[in-house]
């Protein structure tokens, strides 16, 4: 079985949403880093020192690679990411090898069969 990693930067008001809906579309888990800072094409603005822009958290989903674009657009959509500028991004690479999932495979496998 090959796997995608999904890494998704996203608004920290729009996580659990985003997460629900993976999983709707057949993520079985993800690793959520909190506090992560960023910009954009333009500057974060501040006031007086201080930073004005939303926190934001990194959204970490190995998912098996027949089910990542679907995942990967329903995150899109979820996080209004084509729709509003500085919702979030989120992307896919190659995973070459991977440890510790022997327990989703089973459950992998009925969902990449059912899908196919």
């Amino acid at each position: 079985m090959r796997f995608k990693l999904i890494i998704a930067l996203v608004n920290d008001d729009s996580t659990d949403k985003i997460i629900e809906a993976s999983r709707a579309a057949g993520a079985t888990g993800a690793t959520i880093l909190n506090n992560a800072r960023g910009e954009g094409v333009e500057s974060s603005k501040t006031f007086f020192g201080m930073s004005l822009e939303t926190h934001s958290e990194v959204i970490l989903m190995l998912v098996e690679e027949h089910l990542s674009r679907h995942i990967l657009e329903t995150i899109a959509k979820e996080g209004k990411f084509d729709d509003t500028s500085g919702t979030g991004i989120a992307f896919q690479i190659d995973v070459e090898d991977a440890v510790g999932v022997s327990h989703q495979i089973q459950t992998l496998e009925k969902q990449v069969e059912d899908k196919l």
